[in-house]
């Protein structure tokens, strides 16, 4: 056997462990997001429970998140839109306690994402238009564009719309006062 030939196959056996690695890797990853999920649902679906509201939770993994959904199939949805709360705020709430409920069970921090009856979807379309208009703005006057302050989940979702536009953004403020700037510089 030539020194080339030991050479490739010594190349090849660490690709192999390499790709084995981030397999595994991969594997852990996706059973420790569908863990989070399963903590996050029954945490919630005991607090379903307690409120006496009707809701069924939907758990998926894409994008190295844990999205669970509450939904009802019921034409009545008021008690989880009561969930929702005004301008999201219960929601936002409800998802730092699923949250911490992780964390308490599993001793990791968890990145998932709570919707309830779809409000999250509507406020993506919203928020993708808030950054169309300042966009449009901002080309406009050349001035920077200061948006409503935003929870970090959707100052994220404008971020990126901003970015795909082709202008820049950046979060300003503190706390509750925590708002986008759009302008032109990159």
């Amino acid at each position: 056997m030539s020194t080339e030939s030991v050479s490739d196959t010594s190349a090849d056996q660490s690709a192999l462990e390499a790709e084995s690695e981030e397999s595994a890797t991969q594997s852990n990853n996706a059973s420790r997001l569908e863990e989070e999920g399963d903590v996050a649902a029954d945490y919630l679906e005991e607090l379903l429970d307690i409120a006496d509201i009707d809701g069924d939770i939907d758990i998926e993994v894409r994008n190295g998140r844990t999205y669970i959904s509450i939904v009802s199939e019921e034409d009545d949805n008021d008690a989880l839109e009561a969930l929702v709360g005004r301008d999201g705020e219960v929601l936002e709430a409800l998802q730092e306690l699923a949250r911490l409920a992780v964390l308490t069970s599993t001793e990791n921090r968890s990145r998932l994402v709570l919707d309830i009856t779809g409000y999250r979807e509507e406020r993506s379309v919203e928020l993708h238009k808030i950054a169309q208009d300042a966009v449009a703005k901002a080309k406009e006057t050349g001035e920077e564009v200061a948006l409503a302050p935003m929870s970090a989940y959707e100052r994220k979702i404008v971020h990126d719309a901003v970015a795909d536009l082709g202008l820049a953004s950046e979060s300003e403020g503190e706390g509750a006062n925590r708002h986008i700037v759009v302008s032109l510089a990159s």
